[in-house]
């Protein structure tokens, strides 16, 4: 098969589209032939080496989180899945022509929901869905999403509209007037860069972080007491100084329900999460090159 093979860490020169073995299920695996995959911070983070600590490459080696795709083979002790089915899934090595993938963390794209479209959402409606749970935000309550225009932080923010809370969107000040603010869904906006709009927030029962840094040191003083602070991107760094609240980190998990409910929304048009460009997988290097430079939108490359 073709695949986006990494020799050495590196800029995304180091992702070279070339030939790789191809994949082989095991016990409890589905081969997947990928339709396509999106382009995450986690993918160009790792191409870096800036995880190597915690999530290493091995050279050669593969990159890629997200699948959506149509199930060629299914290994042994298999069920639920047969060859034909479209699915998608977090999964790894996925920047492929082939992927394997474990049935366990495997869900059926819904019907309606093109299966391109598919792919750019597995991780970002995930997190988003399991960032604004760990809040524990409820009907009547107020939560603050930072990066709300972000994949992430749309998918918060529908998640806390469907638990209904009222919801205020935490956006770059540039953002405030853009289309891509505007179909975030959110009850109001706030300037997250605006140091006279952060003094003026009212306290509020929850902040859902995709952002981090400066800004979440100030935000965290916006909580009332007794309040949560769920973040993706670690603790303000001043957080000991605020003991009444609660501070929880996020990491992303596989859930079937969730992945399926979420892109159920999208396919209904009740979330959106905007795709700025359609790419071949070919043009892997390209397509991260946007994405550090803070391209808006999802960059699929498919397959």
């Amino acid at each position: 098969m073709k695949a986006i093979v990494v020799h050495q860490y590196g800029g995304p020169e180091v992702l070279k589209f070339e030939e790789y073995p191809d994949p082989v299920p095991g016990p409890g695996e589905v081969l997947v032939r990928v339709a396509a995959t999106s382009v995450n911070p986690i993918d160009y983070k790792r191409r870096a080496g800036l995880t190597k600590d915690f999530y290493p490459l091995q050279f050669p080696g593969l990159i890629g989180v997200d699948l959506a795709g149509t199930v060629v083979k299914v290994g042994p002790g298999v069920e639920g899945f047969f060859v034909g089915d479209q699915v998608f899934a977090m999964a790894d090595n996925t920047y492929a022509e082939l992927c394997v993938v474990k049935a366990a963390v495997l869900a059926k794209v819904p019907k309606g929901l093109d299966l391109i479209q598919a792919a750019a959402l597995p991780l970002v409606t995930t997190t988003g869905n399991q960032l604004l749970a760990a809040t524990g935000i409820k009907a009547g309550q107020t939560v603050l999403v930072v990066g709300a225009a972000g994949n992430v932080g749309r998918s918060a923010v529908f998640t806390a509209k469907e638990r209904g809370a009222t919801v205020i969107a935490g956006v770059l000040m540039r953002q405030m007037q853009t289309e891509d603010t505007k179909t975030v869904g959110a009850d109001q906006a706030i300037a997250t860069d605006d140091d006279t709009a952060i003094a003026n927030l009212p306290q509020v029962d929850a902040v859902a972080d995709t952002v981090g840094g400066k800004i979440a040191e100030k935000l965290i003083a916006k909580i009332k007491p007794g309040g949560v602070y769920a973040s993706v991107v670690g603790a303000p760094q001043n957080a000991a100084k605020y003991p009444s609240v609660k501070v929880v980190p996020v990491f992303s998990e596989f859930d079937r329900k969730t992945l399926e409910s979420m892109a159920q929304a999208v396919r209904d048009g009740k979330l959106i999460i905007p795709i700025s460009q359609k790419l071949p997988l070919s043009k892997a290097a390209e397509a991260q090159a946007e994405a550090e430079k803070g391209a808006t939108g999802k960059i699929l490359l498919v397959a």
